[in-house]
């Protein structure tokens, strides 16, 4: 995708939000959706990503990395209450409408719909395109601190001083992945998605995979099947 017109970003050094039409729309849209946490929040994904992907010199379309940190966590919002995919799947679904009602390539919008749906799914983005690492890295910067000693005083400080994580950012994030995800708690197993339910509520009942495949049908014919002897 052609770069649309950078725009510096309040002094942050190195890395500046693309100014376009496809940017400008998907920030209002954000705007427009997202609580003030999760606008910002989104905002320094991107920024983390595109300061460690300068750091690591992957190559990624700046574009298509704002529109999928944008999106990465719209699937938490009240729009999918009622929602049972995974809330990435529901962003990642967003993000591909939005990119082709824009008209970009399905190539493109590929990516991002892949950043989207594996940024919390770690060990595999980053063996994929750099737009789809750099989401899984900022996001995991930004929530757990997950590579904090690459970056700067400088960088960090500018980072949270352009789009604040506010007050007791730890507590109130893992407040809207739970209200995200409460109403759907089986798109939770086989991720760690289930930490968010089993911190908030202490009545959530994790599935165990063990127990899933020792009481398949697959045990319950090889048990019926057994001869007497």
């Amino acid at each position: 995708m052609k770069q649309g017109k950078v725009a510096p970003t309040n002094g942050i050094v190195d890395v500046s939000i693309p100014d376009s039409l496809l940017t400008r729309e998907a920030t209002q849209l954000i705007r427009d959706t997202e609580s003030e946490l999760l606008f910002n929040h989104s905002t320094r994904v991107y920024l983390w990503g595109a300061l460690l992907g300068k750091r690591r010199n992957l190559t990624f379309d700046p574009e298509l990395l704002y529109v999928a940190a944008m999106f990465h966590d719209i699937g938490l919002t009240s729009i999918y209450c009622e929602s049972q995919l995974r809330f990435e799947v529901d962003g990642a679904n967003a993000a591909r409408d939005f990119l082709r009602s824009h008209h970009i390539s399905e190539g493109d919008i590929d990516k991002v719909w892949m950043a989207v749906a594996l940024h919390t799914t770690p060990g595999i983005p980053e063996h994929m395109h750099g737009e789809i690492a750099l989401v899984q890295a900022g996001a995991g910067m930004d929530v757990a601190g997950r590579g904090f000693e690459q970056f700067t005083d400088e960088q960090r400080t500018a980072v949270v001083d352009a789009y604040p994580r506010g007050t007791d950012f730890a507590t109130r994030m893992i407040d809207a992945f739970y209200h995200g995800m409460k109403h759907r708690p089986g798109s939770t197993f086989g991720t760690f998605n289930d930490d968010f339910l089993a911190h908030t509520d202490p009545s959530f009942e994790r599935v165990n995979l063990c127990s899933v495949i020792l009481k398949s049908d697959w045990e319950r014919r090889t048990v019926r099947e057994m001869p007497d002897f």
